[in-house]
């Protein structure tokens, strides 16, 4: 009998007990002891009452209830049904769910409604002298809640002008920045004073050149582009495309070496600190967008993604979500055109009312001490972060400095046990999510590596799906009905999150088959709509997500998906490789892709090819090994850390174009030996055998 026919065969029990005027008490009793206390303290507790009847007969229920429990002991299950394991916490994140949306929403119901602007003075009001943002290093600013309010005004006033001058009809009221890090607290200021203005901003990466870059400011409908003067070379090589669409474009500076571009600086200094009317932005409603953020571009050009200001301000009350107090100081190591940094960093720490430390870049050299200088108590991570810190030399202050709690997405199993070990017991807050996407999860228990957790709850007011795929097509597998094929528990499934009126998709701005190719529809049933996330993710019996890998990462080989994550899991174990980044190459005359890794050595190490041979064939099924190794000095990454794999891809293992030594998996003498001239033909006309 199953776990779930055994609960309806106990509930029809009790049933039957209270028709017949029993007590239900003992067979609940009976459940309880059994589940959680196991099988020998129940009945010893069980012998026990039954040896003291004669003394308590007068307590003792009717023999039927005595023989209801001793029934109910037999049938049921030694412990509890895994769903059923974290009911408590499940019920009480529901209830904290529920209380942040009705509080959100009353915000949001207001008109105009209230947002990150209002957050910034409300905070101004209450603790002016508070500071808001500090920058690290020698000589960097700071800036408290009254000062930061007071540029964002000036801001807002100089802008205006240049908005009504300079903006066209049909792109009204776009700005975007092109700002490094350094120039943090101004573009922060520039920003905040456009969104007194209700102008939406698309902040665009700094590091983009050429055509990216160009594509990036066409894409967001930007009529006014506000730049670094650092960034001089990178703004004139698409000057003439830009003036050519009517984007006027300034310098965050007072002066302008470039014709055609007007300095911005006298204008920020001159313009009044007066309090910009609310009025300004009586246009805006919950459903408008507020930032454009970019996706990364691994895969293509940049995408605009839209963030609502219903989206910005739920994602920014996650700091307090996560226990985050105002009295916390929270350090920012992320880029502010990334969400994580700029909406659960900046945006947060304002909703908070806590002190945001900004780094111009992530140095895991300084990370602590910067911690430990600046009394940071909340950490945020994404991608690798957190493995870069576990890889420099331990030290003997490794765990002294006051950081309570690190929050983000993209930590491995292993690395958060050796964090944890050796920085000590940081509540580590693992999430799940992306920029554009319409929901995410919530690892709100602390499994170690897992992503997230779901429940029958949560499933209803978030509806999801995790089904077949096929690598190649990277889209769902469907059944003889036209349906999409859902994956048994534990089992790999590309992950779709159902769009509904209360968790929309929005999408990119721009061309909208851009959004329409992000949609599935008829995944359950006829006419119905889901975000296809791209990512490949298993879910467990006791409701934990865990992330496998991103479908565009994922290859077939040998008839198997062969999960890019999981291999760079095991090779990263290996002492003398620091960076492992695995892919899939094509090889002439074979199907799919075969495995092969870009590493970097650590320092000190050499590459050893009997270790890896005999560790990989030890620990990875045949197909999953890699056959091909890179070695390079460095590992290229996206700003938000996330290893870049189209290169790589594009250049195979072509020694003729590949400059870093090269391996290859050799079954005969069980190593990986230095791949040649003659083998990589040997292996294109397929005499190598695979």
């Amino acid at each position: 009998m199953g776990v779930w026919q055994k609960l309806t065969f106990l509930l029809l029990l009790l049933l039957l007990l209270v028709g017949l005027r029993q007590p239900p008490w003992p067979a609940t009793v009976a459940v309880a002891l059994r589940w959680f206390l196991g099988d020998p303290t129940c009945f010893v507790l069980l012998g026990l009452a039954l040896l003291a009847k004669p003394w308590i007969s007068s307590w003792m229920p009717h023999w039927l209830s005595l023989v209801a429990a001793g029934v109910t002991l037999t049938l049921l299950p030694p412990q509890l049904p895994p769903g059923l394991r974290w009911l408590h916490k499940d019920v009480a994140y529901m209830f904290k769910i529920l209380s942040y949306a009705l509080k959100t929403r009353q915000l949001l119901n207001k008109q105009p409604p209230e947002t990150f602007v209002d957050a910034l003075e409300r905070q101004a009001r209450a603790r002016p002298d508070h500071a808001a943002l500090v920058c690290t290093g020698s000589g960097a600013p700071s800036i408290t809640n009254s000062q930061l309010n007071a540029r964002a005004c000036q801001a807002a006033w100089a802008l205006k002008a240049k908005l009504k001058e300079d903006t066209s009809q049909q792109a009204k009221g776009i700005a975007a920045l092109l700002v490094l890090p350094s120039k943090n607290i101004t573009a922060l200021s520039v920003f905040l004073g456009l969104a007194k203005l209700g102008c939406p901003v698309a902040w665009i990466n700094p590091h983009g050149r050429g055509k990216p870059l160009l594509h990036s400011v066409l894409s967001s409908g930007a009529s006014v582009l506000i730049v670094d003067p650092d960034l001089r070379e990178s703004l004139e090589e698409v000057l003439p495309k830009l003036l050519a669409e009517n984007i006027s474009c300034f310098y965050l500076d007072h002066s302008s070496p470039t014709p055609g571009v007007e300095a911005l600086g006298a204008a920020l200094d001159a313009a009044p600190s007066d309090p910009v009317p609310a009025s300004f932005r009586a246009q805006i409603t919950w459903r408008s967008p507020a930032l454009f953020i970019y996706t990364s571009g691994t895969t293509g050009l940049p995408k605009p993604a839209i963030l609502s200001h219903e989206r910005v301000v739920q994602m920014s009350k996650m700091l307090s979500f996560c226990e985050a107090t105002a009295d916390d100081v929270v350090y920012v190591v992320l880029p502010l055109y990334h969400t994580i940094g700029l909406v659960l960093g900046v945006l947060g720490c304002l909703e908070l009312g806590a002190t945001c430390v900004l780094a111009p870049k992530f140095s895991a050299s300084r990370f602590w001490a910067d911690c430990r200088q600046h009394g940071v108590t909340v950490i945020q991570y994404v991608g690798e972060v957190l493995r870069y810190l576990c890889n420099v030399p331990e030290q003997p202050e490794d765990k002294i400095h006051p950081v309570r709690l690190a929050m983000g997405n993209g930590l491995r199993e292993d690395v958060w046990k050796i964090f944890q070990q050796r920085f000590g017991p940081i509540r580590i807050w693992e999430f799940y999510g992306s920029t554009e996407g319409n929901s995410g999860l919530m690892n709100y228990v602390g499994r170690c590596g897992a992503v997230g957790k779901t429940n029958c709850f949560l499933r209803m007011l978030s509806p999801f799906e995790l089904v077949q795929f096929d690598v190649e097509t990277a889209e769902p597998i469907r059944d003889k009905q036209g349906f999409c094929i859902p994956v048994r528990s534990g089992e790999a499934g590309l992950l779709l999150t159902k769009v509904l009126k209360n968790q929309p998709f929005l999408g990119y701005r721009g061309p909208k088959e851009q959004t329409k190719r992000k949609l599935v529809t008829d995944v359950r049933r006829i006419g119905d709509l889901y975000y296809n996330t791209g990512d490949v993710l298993s879910l467990d019996s006791e409701g934990f997500f865990y992330f496998q890998d991103r479908l565009g990462d994922t290859f077939r080989w040998k008839g198997e998906n062969v999960s890019t994550r999981e291999v760079e899991g095991v090779l990263s174990s290996l002492d003398f490789l620091q960076e492992v980044n695995v892919y899939g190459v094509p090889v002439p005359g074979c199907e799919g892709k075969v495995g092969m890794a870009a590493v970097k050595l650590t320092p000190g190490q050499n590459f050893d090819g009997q270790k890896l041979y005999q560790h990989v064939h030890s620990q990875l099924p045949g197909y999953a090994a890699p056959h091909f190794i890179r070695i390079q000095d460095s590992l290229e990454v996206t700003g938000t850390f996330k290893l870049v794999k189209i290169q790589l891809v594009r250049e195979g293992f072509d020694v003729g174009v590949i400059v870093d030594p090269l391996y290859i998996l050799d079954h005969k003498t069980q190593t990986f030996r230095r791949l040649m001239p003659d083998m990589y033909k040997a292996v294109c006309e397929g005499t190598w055998k695979l």
